[in-house]
């Protein structure tokens, strides 16, 4: 899996007192859509290919997670400044109103960002995000996870073509070894900004998201039961549900025709 989509160009929005260089990766062509990536990271799948045909896409890389700036990450200290230079860095790329995804961490961001703006995006999607709790059910540490953990918390299956392709690591052992760094740096990055999950009190801020929204959820998500779902729905007024089977918590990875299907008729 590649980390940008052929015909991709980057630009360069200054943010935060000038204080970041947030790069944003752009393709497609059509109406403005934004993609908030992962925890480890901005990876190009078949499901972003697909809403390129018919959506220009806009993938901000999160502080700290583009190689060319790993230290971005210092001048970011808690998360409301981070849904701060991220809904000024969609301003200053005037493109309107535009539809706003977001999967697993970039699910969280998305929801804190459409919650604190609620009149800036026309419709809001949120794949498996986290951002909630509950004690019964608690959202597990990726963080903490062994490396040898991940496809199994990621992936309904493990050993599948979609969980080689994601985390099978380059042949050349420089490049493997410079792959595993960036996905550790990355997810420290974006954790700063997670832990504990509780504490951060997006569920007292759901209830401000006036856009259109569906709630994606894989159904066998290990990382953040699939439960979840329905807690995201209870505090988004008028939002959708869409449970995607024999899945885990990366469904338009896992089963890219039915995500996108259901993202495709949500949006269309």
């Amino acid at each position: 899996m590649t980390t940008t989509a052929p015909d991709t160009t980057e630009k360069v929005v200054a943010v935060w007192n000038d204080r970041i260089r947030l790069r944003v990766k752009v393709t497609g062509q059509g109406p403005a859509l934004v993609y908030l990536h992962p925890s480890a990271g901005l990876a190009w799948d078949g499901f972003l290919s697909r809403l390129a045909t018919d959506y220009t896409i806009y993938a901000p890389e999160f502080p700290g997670t583009s190689p060319a700036d790993p230290y971005a990450i210092h001048q970011v200290d808690d998360l409301w400044q981070v849904v701060l230079l991220y809904e000024e860095a969609i301003r200053k790329l005037d493109i309107g109103a535009p539809v706003l995804v977001g999967q697993s961490f970039g699910g969280m961001l998305a929801a804190e960002l459409a919650a604190a703006y609620p009149d800036r995006f026309s419709k809001l999607v949120l794949l498996d995000p986290i951002g909630l709790w509950r004690d019964d059910q608690p959202v597990a540490n990726w963080i903490a996870a062994p490396p040898t953990a991940l496809p199994g918390m990621l992936f309904a299956d493990p050993e599948g073509e979609a969980a080689k392709a994601m985390l099978t690591p380059p042949s050349d052992p420089e490049e493997a070894i410079a792959a595993g760094a960036g996905m550790v740096w990355a997810l420290g990055c974006t954790g700063k900004f997670v832990w504990p999950i509780p504490d951060k009190g997006l569920e007292h801020r759901l209830h401000r998201i006036s856009a259109p929204t569906l709630i994606v959820w894989g159904e066998q998500d290990k990382l953040i039961p699939a439960s979840y779902a329905d807690e995201f729905a209870a505090r988004i007024a008028g939002s959708k549900v869409a449970i995607v089977p024999g899945v885990g918590h990366i469904p338009q990875v896992e089963a890219t025709d039915t995500t996108y299907a259901l993202v495709e008729e949500f949006l269309r």
